[in-house]
């Protein structure tokens, strides 16, 4: 059986969140949609393209993995990066 490289759903929408994390600075924000792209893409049989550049953001912004979720968890645990300014709901979930 031949291995394929699936298309993910999301990829339009993260190949351009990837393309500015490659030109930006480590911000709260930033770092949060580093990881949450790092989770997405864990395993996934395809994007290749995206899996290589989320790791040329960390190795640009250097960090590891691990020191981006240890950063990431305590960015969370104060709330607010992905708060919406309208109303008390979370914009990524």
């Amino acid at each position: 059986m031949k291995n394929q490289e699936q298309q993910h759903p999301l990829y339009k929408g993260d190949r351009e969140i990837v393309d500015r994390l490659l030109q930006t600075d480590p911000t709260d924000y930033n770092m949060a949609e580093l990881a949450r792209l790092k989770i997405r893409y864990r395993g996934f049989p395809g994007a290749k393209d995206i899996q290589t550049d989320l790791e040329k953001v960390l190795q640009k912004w250097q960090m590891d993995e691990e020191q981006l979720f240890v950063t990431t968890r305590q960015i969370h645990a104060k709330g607010l990066v992905y708060k919406t300014r309208d109303n008390d709901s979370e914009d990524w979930a």
